[in-house]
């Protein structure tokens, strides 16, 4: 009998290798600080725009998902997350969790200019045995300065149950 976990294997496994780009509109201080306080953090280069060595909160970059306007109602699956986040699952009845992250910082993200999003589909692995299956899937992710300057690479890895 086919489950969803056995679909999710089988479209994650035909995007290996496949890269799809966002545009995620332009840092704005206001939103770098509201991540920056929500995270707690007490460094004041990163809590006021007013500062001469005012710098976007590194980890913000890493944690937009979409570009400023958010999404629209459809591109949200029923738990919550995007639809298209974890590649191979749109539409299946699974359980996604978040299965680690490796992140490169490259250049300081600037205010104001245009960043993107590059993501390519690294691999999918089955995991786990004995009725506890799951996948492991694998994806990379270079956020830059419009085609040009490199800011950071991610490294995520998605549990699938």
């Amino acid at each position: 009998m086919r489950t969803g976990l056995d679909s999710a294997f089988e479209h994650a496994h035909r995007m290996i290798g496949t890269t799809t780009r966002r545009n995620l509109g332009t840092l704005r201080a206001a939103e770098s600080v509201a991540f920056a306080r929500a995270s707690a953090e007490r460094d004041p280069r990163f809590l006021d725009p007013g500062r001469d060595d005012f710098q976007v909160h590194p980890m913000y970059l890493p944690s937009i998902l979409r570009g400023p306007d958010g999404a629209d109602s459809e591109e949200y699956r029923p738990d919550g997350m995007f639809a298209d986040e974890v590649p191979g699952t749109a539409g299946l009845d699974v359980r996604l969790l978040a299965g680690g992250q490796n992140i490169e910082f490259c250049s300081a993200p600037p205010l104001g200019e245009p960043i993107e999003v590059t993501r390519t589909v690294c691999g999918v692995d089955r995991k786990g045995s004995d009725g506890r299956e799951f996948l492991l899937i694998t994806v990379s992710k270079t956020y830059r300065v419009t085609e040009s300057v490199t800011l950071a690479i991610v490294t995520e890895r998605f549990i699938v149950r």
